[in-house]
C-alpha cells in the first residue's frame, strides 16, 4: 500500500468519522427539541386543567347564586301572592258587609211600605166614603140646576165646551201671539246681524245677459260680405258655430241668436274677428271659428281658476274646475251663475264662521252648488242633484255633495252646512237687483196673494204691496177682534209658505180698524 493510499483512507475514515458526528449532533438536537416540545405540552395541559377547575368553580359559584336568586324571587312572589291575597280577602269581607247592610235596609223599606200599604188601603176606604158623600152631593145639585136651568145635561155639556173652546181659542191665540212676538224679535235680531254682517263683507257684482248679442259693423256694406254669394258664407257660419246671425235693417250691426251662451260667445269673437280680418270666405271662416273656440276654452279655464283663487278653495279636480269656468256664460234669471256661486261661497263662509259650522265644507258646497247648471243636456234631472252626480264623480267630499243636493229641498237637509247653502242662495238670490223676474210670473204672484188673503173668512181686502213682498189685509172688526187678527196672520203666513213658492219673505200685516162717526146739529 503507498502512502497516497493511506493518505486517502485515513482522510476518508476523517470524513466518516465528520459525518458520523454530524448525525450525531443533529439527533441529539432533535432530542432536546423533543424534550422541550414535551414540557410545553405538559405545561399547556397542566394549565387547561387549571382553567378546567377554575370554570368549574365558577359554574358551582353562578349555579349556587342563582339557586339563591331563585329561592329570593320565589320568596317575593309568595309575599305578593299572599298579599294581593288578602287584599282580596279584606274587599270581600268589606263587600259582604256592604251587602249586609242593604239587606238590612232593604227590610226595613219593605216593613215601611206594608205600613204605608196599609195606611193607603185605609185612606183609600176613607176616601171611597167620602166619594159616595161627594157623588150623592153632585147629583143633588145637578138636579137642581136642571131645574133652575131648564136644561138636560147633554145641552149643558154642549155649552160648557163651546165655553170651554172659545176660551182655549182665545188663549192659544194670546200664546201664539206673545209666542211669535218674542221669538221675532230674538230670532231677527240675531239673523239679521248674522246676514247683514255677511252681505257687507261680500260684494259681487251682477251682470244681465239674454239669448242674443249685437256685434257692430264698420259700415252697411259689411253685410253683404258676411252673406257671401248665393249666402255661403252665412250659412257655413251658423252651420260651424250652431248659432242664429240675423241681418235685418238695423243699420251697421247683426244680431247672433243662441240659448247656448258659450256657443254665442265663439260666434260673438269668430264674426269680430272676421270683420278686423276682412276675409269672409268658408275656409276662412272654418279657422276663424276654430281660434275663437280655442280662445273661449281657455277664457273657460281662467274663469275657473280665478273663481277657485277668489274663494281660496284647493285640491279641487280639473274637471270640476272646468265646469266652474262653464258658468261663467251660464245665466239664471239675468243673474251670472259664476258670480253668484262665488258670493254663496263668501256668504257660506260667513255663515260658518258667525254659527260655528264647518267652513271649509260650507265654502266648497256654496262654490259647487249650482255646478249641475253647467253639465251637457244629456245628464237628466234637477240641476242639484246634478251638482252631487257630478261631485262624487270625481270623489269630493260626501258632505259637500250632501249640501249642493238639498239646496233646492231635492234632498232633505240633514247637516248644518246644507242649511246654511239653503240660506246663502236665497240670500244672493232675492238681495235687490240680483235678479231679473219674468212680468207674467210677477203679476200672477201677486194676484195669488191677493186670492190667497181674500179666501179668509172676515178679510174685507187684501192689498199686495212692495212688489209682492208684502201684503196688507183689511179685515172687518166686527167679525175679527184683536187676538183673531194675530191668528190669521199666522194661518195666511202658513197657507202662503204652503201653496207658493216665491225668493225671500213675504210680509203679512192684518189692519183692524174701528171708526165711529157722529153728527152734531
Amino acid at each position: 500500500m503507498t502512502i497516497t493510499e493511506i493518505v486517502l483512507e485515513g482522510i476518508l475514515v476523517i470524513l466518516a468519522t465528520l459525518a458520523l458526528s454530524q448525525v450525531l449532533l443533529e439527533r441529539r438536537f432533535e432530542a432536546r427539541e423533543l424534550a422541550r416540545s414535551e414540557e410545553r405540552v405538559q405545561e399547556r395541559l397542566a394549565e387547561l386543567e387549571r382553567v378546567r377547575q377554575q370554570a368549574q368553580m365558577e359554574i358551582e359559584a353562578g349555579q349556587k347564586q342563582a339557586l339563591l336568586t331563585a329561592k329570593e324571587n320565589a320568596l317575593k312572589l309568595r309575599e305578593e301572592i299572599e298579599n294581593e291575597f288578602r287584599e282580596q280577602r279584606e274587599e270581600y269581607q268589606k263587600t259582604e258587609r256592604r251587602l249586609t247592610q242593604k239587606e238590612e235596609n232593604l227590610d226595613r223599606r219593605a216593613d215601611n211600605l206594608e205600613r204605608r200599604e196599609q195606611n193607603l188601603q185605609e185612606q183609600e176606604s176613607s176616601l171611597q166614603g167620602e166619594r159616595k158623600i161627594l157623588q150623592q152631593t153632585l147629583e143633588q145639585r145637578s138636579s137642581e140646576l136642571q131645574r133652575i136651568s131648564g136644561m138636560n145635561p147633554e145641552e149643558a155639556k154642549a155649552l160648557y165646551l163651546k165655553h170651554i173652546e172659545e176660551e182655549s181659542l182665545h188663549e192659544a191665540a194670546k200664546l201664539i201671539r206673545t209666542t211669535e212676538e218674542e221669538a221675532k224679535r230674538e230670532g231677527e235680531r240675531r239673523a239679521r246681524m248674522i246676514v247683514t254682517n255677511a252681505i257687507q263683507r261680500c260684494s259681487v257684482d251682477q251682470t244681465s245677459e239674454t239669448t242674443v248679442s249685437v256685434v257692430p259693423l264698420p259700415g252697411d256694406d259689411m253685410k253683404g260680405r258676411i252673406i257671401g254669394r248665393e249666402g255661403r258664407n252665412i250659412r257655413a257660419f251658423e252651420t260651424m258655430t250652431g248659432v242664429d246671425l240675423i241681418i235685418d235693417d238695423t243699420p251697421e250691426a247683426v244680431v247672433l241668436s243662441s240659448f247656448d251662451p258659450v256657443r254665442r260667445e265663439i260666434a260673438r269673437i269668430a264674426l269680430t274677428n272676421l270683420i278686423v280680418d276682412g276675409r269672409i270666405h268658408p275656409g276662412r271662416i272654418e279657422e276663424v271659428i276654430e281660434k275663437a273656440a280655442g280662445d273661449v276654452a281657455e277664457r273657460i279655464r281662467e274663469a275657473g281658476e280665478n273663481a277657485v283663487l277668489a274663494t281660496g278653495i284647493t285640491g279641487l279636480a280639473p274637471e270640476l274646475v272646468h265646469l266652474l269656468g262653464k258658468m261663467k256664460y251660464r245665466t239664471s234669471y239675468g243673474q251670472n251663475v259664476l258670480n253668484h256661486s262665488i258670493e254663496v261661497s263668501h256668504l257660506c263662509t260667513m255663515l260658518a264662521a258667525e254659527v260655528g259650522a264647518d267652513v271649509q265644507i260650507a265654502r266648497r258646497a256654496g262654490l259647487l252648488h249650482d255646478l249641475g247648471k253647467a253639465a251637457d243636456c244629456d245628464m237628466e234631472g234637477p240641476h242639484a242633484l246634478i251638482s252631487g252626480q257630478l261631485m262624487r264623480r270625481y270623489r269630493e267630499n260626501e258632505a259637500v255633495c250632501h249640501a249642493a243636493e238639498a239646496h233646492h229641498h231635492d234632498v232633505e237637509p240633514v247637516t248644518l252646512e246644507a242649511l246654511l247653502v239653503i240660506a246663502a242662495d236665497q240670500i244672493s238670490a232675492s238681495r235687490p237687483g240680483a235678479r231679473r223676474e219674468a212680468l207674467e210670473n210677477y203679476v200672477r204672484r201677486v194676484k195669488r196673494l191677493e186670492e190667497i188673503g181674500d179666501s179668509f173668512p172676515g178679510v174685507e181686502k187684501t192689498f199686495a204691496v212692495q212688489a209682492g213682498r208684502e201684503i196688507r189685509v183689511i179685515v172687518q172688526p166686527e167679525s175679527v177682534d184683536d187676538l183673531a187678527a194675530a191668528r190669521l196672520a199666522h194661518e195666511m203666513a202658513r197657507r202662503i209658505e204652503s201653496e207658493m213658492e216665491y225668493p225671500g219673505q213675504i210680509k203679512i200685516t192684518v189692519i183692524r180698524e174701528s171708526r165711529t162717526v157722529d153728527f152734531a146739529h
